[in-house]
């Protein structure tokens, strides 16, 4: 059963950092429970306000149902009660729903529904899709707004007002307009996410458009850095943010941006780099160079 109803989770994430923990394989690509677990300890350890489990970061979109399944339920044994799991849901709107229900009965406190694959859709049919999956579960929904499920602000505030367990919106596009429009719309009602890769970024600027919060991928492996950037934006510290922006940020950016996919390999490398064993990504996605490795984890040390 959830720790935390959706008004009480609503509350909690926008308190403090967020991050999706990766998702460990072993040698052939099957989950490694127990360096999963190993992994969720760690981060738990610090002070972050709630973990996605089986994220984009965490290679959600590469797992089974079934394999969604146990991972959601390895991180709520593994940490629940001490920091609040968010599980994923994602794909077509009944294997969404199947896997908001799975959520629900391993105990997870709230659910990610990620945009489906592949088909494009218009806005009703978003509407409707988001719906369902609200209306199949009793946990606080964040809704993804990115890719090929980008909603709009009118989007928004129907789904806020039609879905009472909807208690977040995760900002994946970056468009000042359409986050102001959503903002001016829907106000306090939601918790307001940032959800571009690498949201560090853009935190500063997003700030300003009701969106305190965000899930941080380097989180995995430098988590103080990653905490002591987030008190900064919080703090609206500008010299901070940019000086650790130019330290680290935008150098990791060029490393990520070389070969598509590395916005998860990246995390995974991050991992090794640090002595943790992030392993390997799943096909189609494609894990870094030794030199890119070896640049980033000289990166690391700077910071270190």
């Amino acid at each position: 059963m959830a720790q935390l109803n959706p008004a009480e989770l609503a509350t909690q994430i926008k308190s403090g950092l967020l991050s999706f923990p990766v998702t460990h394989f072993d040698a052939d690509l099957q989950f490694d429970e127990a360096r999963y677990r190993e992994h969720l300890a760690w981060q738990a350890g610090y002070d972050v306000a709630g973990l996605f489990a089986g994220g984009g970061t965490g290679e959600g979109f590469s797992l089974t149902t079934a394999e969604m399944d146990r991972v959601v339920r390895v991180a709520v044994d593994e940490i629940g009660g001490r920091v609040p799991v968010l599980a994923s849901a994602t794909g077509p709107t009944f294997q969404a729903i199947e896997q908001a229900k799975s959520a629900e009965a391993a105990g997870a406190d709230g659910l990610l529904l990620l945009p489906p694959y592949l088909t494009e859709a218009d806005q009703e049919g978003l509407i409707e899709h988001v719906s369902a999956v609200c209306r199949a579960t009793n946990l606080g929904v964040i809704v993804y707004s990115r890719a090929n499920a980008v909603l709009t602000d009118t989007s928004v505030a129907i789904l806020a007002e039609r879905n009472p367990n909807l208690i977040g919106f995760k900002d994946g596009i970056g468009n000042i307009e359409q986050m102001t429009r959503i903002y001016a719309k829907v106000g306090e009602r939601l918790a307001y996410i940032g959800g571009l890769p690498t949201a560090e970024t853009f935190a500063l600027p997003l700030l300003q458009l009701g969106v305190s919060t965000y899930s941080s991928a380097m989180f995995n492996f430098v988590p103080e850095f990653a905490l002591g950037f987030y008190q900064d934006v919080r703090a609206e510290n500008r010299t901070a943010v940019y000086q650790k922006l130019n330290d680290f940020v935008i150098p990791y950016l060029d490393i990520r941006d070389r070969v598509k996919g590395y916005g998860v390999s990246i995390v995974k490398a991050g991992l090794t780099a640090v002595g943790r064993d992030g392993g390997k990504v799943r096909p189609p996605l494609q894990d870094l160079t030794e030199s890119d490795l070896h640049e980033l984890t000289t990166l690391i040390n700077k910071i270190s």
